[in-house]
């Protein structure tokens, strides 16, 4: 699980839903976190970041500096939970991802840059 820190003024919690979907994107050129990790979600784009600090990391869920190293550049979270303008997610699964690449209705489709390549290798 993570937490993630929204940031969006205009929409506040409104991109948010439970059961959504997050698109969690490696920025190692990010000028303020060598490991931040950008968090898009569908029709709002970028809404926030992972969690990277011991005062914004929800007790029990990791830092994106943890998770950092065991994803891919690009990868998927869902929303378990929605505290104000923040959210616990959890990180899809293998399995997890593969299920929902096979549910055409899902907001992977309209996220993944690559998802092509990710369908040949599956």
């Amino acid at each position: 699980y993570i937490t993630i820190q929204s940031f969006n003024k205009l929409h506040g919690s409104k991109p948010l839903k439970l059961g959504g979907i997050v698109k969690l994107v490696k920025e190692p050129d990010n000028k303020y976190d060598s490991e931040a990790i950008a968090c898009e979600m569908r029709y709002f784009g970028k809404i926030g970041y992972v969690s990277n600090s011991t005062s914004t990391v929800a007790k029990g869920t990791m830092s994106g500096g943890r998770v950092y190293d065991k994803i891919s550049d690009e990868y998927f979270a869902r929303i378990q939970f929605i505290i104000g303008t923040d959210a616990i997610a959890k990180v899809l699964s293998e399995e997890e991802f593969i299920k929902e690449v096979e549910n055409p209705e899902s907001d992977v489709h309209f996220l993944c840059d690559h998802l092509e390549e990710l369908e040949l290798k599956g």
